[in-house]
């Protein structure tokens, strides 16, 4: 198969898929090489989309439970039918999956099953039989999820996200280790379902990464959702048994151990990125000291004609930033001038209400020295909040003092992950606040509260 492809995708997620699709419709022979029986990578298979669909019908059930009689919907008798829940689950992850073999056979792209790795730097081979050669290899085998010692995944009690997503019956007490955007996002879904649900973070806070004000907020929300959490704590082993499973904490500071009985615990520390078994060294590509792939602005690493992307490479681990760079990486080979905005690269935690975000937060403006303004309101102030009963929540604008030019946008509310949309485009065009606020949006809608935050940043919001 020696010099039958341009370029050759390790991976088919939505970084590989993505960049296989622009590249072949940039006019290259294209071949994509995934080791799972269906295409869509982490994301399709077994994260974003599995994990949106469960929120979708957990958020229903809950719905039906404590929020129809409010709108004058009187239900009795509302029962949890968990497999055919799963079953639901199943077939969108089937229909998206299908969907990209779809865009592959569109494209001409040929498809190969099985794992990569390299032999020689221009060269692979598929399951240690097939070679495979091209002037261009890309590395897009994604993320995995990270191990905690002391705390043996076994997909039954102790699980990881995949477990969490296909458990068989709703455990009475769910202990969450990480209050990261996997953790809530799953801990949500179970507790919506009837699960008692305990978060244990090593850190003071959840979503450490999020600006603070923001995260706050989610966390006092969702403990009144029912969510426990116990923070600065660390969890030292886990023992299952016939009962479940007992965890051993202790204070992240130091000092004396407790017990904590679960039937389930989900471990949702993090992830790394997949790169070892794929013969890098053989190869000749550098990784850094966390395991990720080093590339230039081109995405070029060390050795010339090979490539990486996504996951493997520094960044958010979000799908949408891998499909970003796998465009530009595809433009790039053809000649053209890709590039990625890491300023402007929106960031979703779909709990309910969600949490969205775009460009810095409040901690990161003071440690970098730049002077600001900020921008709030409340979604209580917003007319279709109201009318759906839907008030929890804000948006906060952060501008530049002199400028007035958007550095960040910050939304915890109904539909965060949609309306973050318009501030990313604003960000994207260079827009300051005063932009967005002259902006005509339409009414009644929930992006109103996006137009009046970015008229509070010069004290001119009308509804507050």
């Amino acid at each position: 198969m020696a010099g039958d492809f341009d370029v050759i995708v390790i991976g088919g997620g939505p970084g590989g898929y993505v960049a296989a699709i622009r590249a072949a419709q940039l006019g290259m022979r294209v071949a994509c090489v995934e080791k799972r029986p269906t295409l869509g990578g982490t994301c399709l298979n077994i994260g974003c989309i599995p994990s949106k669909a469960l929120l979708q019908s957990s958020e229903k059930f809950a719905e039906a439970n404590h929020a129809f009689a409010a709108h004058g919907v009187k239900l009795s008798g509302v029962a949890l039918d968990l497999p055919t829940m799963m079953a639901r689950k199943d077939k969108v992850v089937a229909a998206n999956t299908s969907g990209v073999d779809y865009l592959f056979r569109k494209h001409k792209i040929e498809r190969v099953s099985g794992a990569a790795a390299f032999t020689a730097p221009g060269e692979i081979s598929v399951d240690r039989k097939t070679t495979m050669k091209a002037k261009s290899l890309i590395i897009a085998t994604g993320s995995e999820s990270m191990e905690l010692p002391g705390v043996p995944v076994d997909e039954k009690t102790i699980l990881s996200s995949t477990g969490a997503l296909s458990l068989g019956a709703v455990p009475k007490h769910l202990v969450v280790v990480g209050g990261g955007y996997i953790g809530l996002e799953m801990g949500s879904v179970w507790s919506r379902l009837g699960a008692e649900v305990t978060v244990v973070e090593f850190l003071d806070r959840i979503v450490p990464n999020m600006d603070g004000e923001t995260g706050a907020a989610l966390h006092k929300v969702l403990a009144k959702q029912g969510l426990q959490f116990r923070l600065s704590t660390k969890v030292a082993a886990a023992k299952p048994g016939k009962g479940g499973v007992t965890l051993s904490l202790e204070p992240a500071s130091g000092g004396a151990a407790q017990e904590l009985k679960a039937d389930a615990v989900l471990v949702a520390i993090g992830r790394r990125p997949y790169t070892d078994g794929l013969g890098l060294e053989k190869a000749g590509v550098v990784r850094d000291n966390k395991g990720r792939v080093t590339v230039d602005k081109r995405f070029a690493t060390n050795v010339p004609g090979i490539y990486a992307i996504g996951d493997v490479i520094a960044g958010p681990m979000l799908a949408h930033k891998a499909s970003e760079e796998g465009v530009a990486l595809a433009e790039i080979l053809a000649g053209q001038h890709g590039q990625v905005n890491y300023d402007a690269i929106p960031a979703v935690i779909y709990t309910a209400p969600e949490v969205a975000s775009v460009g810095r937060s409040e901690e990161e403006l003071k440690a970098a020295g730049l002077a600001y303004k900020t921008g709030k309101f409340p979604f209580s102030a917003n007319a279709r909040a109201r009318a759906n009963g839907e008030t929890e929540g804000f948006v906060k604008v952060l501008a530049d003092a002199a400028a007035d030019r958007v550095l960040g946008v910050h939304i915890i509310g109904p539909d965060a992950g949609t309306m973050i949309a318009e501030c990313v485009t604003a960000m994207e065009f260079g827009a300051s606040a005063e932009d967005i606020g002259r902006i005509c949006h339409a009414h009644p809608t929930l992006n109103e509260a996006v137009k009046e935050a970015a008229l509070a940043v010069g004290g001119e919001a009308i509804h507050i």
